[in-house]
Formats: structure tokens, C-alpha cells, sequence
């Protein structure tokens, strides 16, 4: 059975950095597409960022680009997202993606696995 975790969400200041964490268990890979989208309340879920495992090729949101980066965790089968400066419009339901194959899409429909997701609250 795959399953994704994601950990690392929680309250935070605006301006403050965060690193939320994705570990896929059940099935390798190791040669596929790890991705981030975000729910924020009572809005459409959003692609934040995807990483082809095997060459670290990366693709962006525009709503996050410059701010946000996505990478290969140490341990396989992990991928990170470090979000930095954030800011009220960030909170959101953060939920890790994965599907076969090498080819970045923003398009949740072509991920085949997720995760529970984990709380990023932004506030003062």
C-alpha cells in the first residue's frame, strides 16, 4: 500500500521560513514525480512545485516562484519544500503528490498518490 506523510506544517509569523517534509512509503519513486499543491480556505487547490527525482529537474507555481523551493530529501523517497517570507496568503492545507513517469505537470488529475496533507497557518 503506498502512502504519502507529510510533516513539518504549523503556525507561523509572516516573514518567517518553513520546511515541510514528504515521505512516500509502499513503492519507489526514485525515477518519478514528487509534487506540492496547496488548499488554502474555501479556495480550488493550487500546484505549488513538482521535482523529477532522478535529475532534480524543478517547475513552480508562478504564485510561489522566488520564494518557495522544492528538493530531494536525503532519505529516498522524500522530497522537501522550503517556503520562505511567507505571508498571510500562504496558509493553506499543504498536501505532497506523486506519480509515475519524469514528465513536471501541474495538473493534479495525472498524480496518482497523496497525502493527508499538513496545516501552514500564517498570522501575526
Amino acid at each position: 500500500q503506498v502512502q504519502l506523510v507529510e510533516s513539518g506544517g504549523g503556525p507561523v509569523q509572516p516573514g518567517s521560513s518553513l520546511t515541510l517534509n514528504c515521505a512516500a512509503t509502499g513503492a519507489s519513486f526514485s525515477r518519478d514525480v514528487m509534487a506540492w499543491f496547496r488548499q488554502p480556505p474555501g479556495k480550488d487547490r493550487e500546484f505549488i512545485a513538482a521535482i523529477v527525482m532522478n535529475d532534480g529537474e524543478t517547475s513552480y507555481g508562478d504564485s510561489v516562484k522566488g520564494r518557495f523551493t522544492i528538493l530531494r530529501g536525503n532519505a529516498e523517497n522524500t522530497v522537501n519544500l522550503q517556503l520562505n517570507n511567507l505571508v498571510s496568503e500562504d496558509t493553506a492545507v499543504y498536501t505532497c503528490a506523486a506519480r509515475y513517469g519524469n514528465v513536471l505537470t501541474p495538473m493534479a488529475a495525472f498524480y496518482d498518490y497523496w497525502g493527508q496533507g499538513t496545516q501552514v497557518t500564517v498570522s501575526p
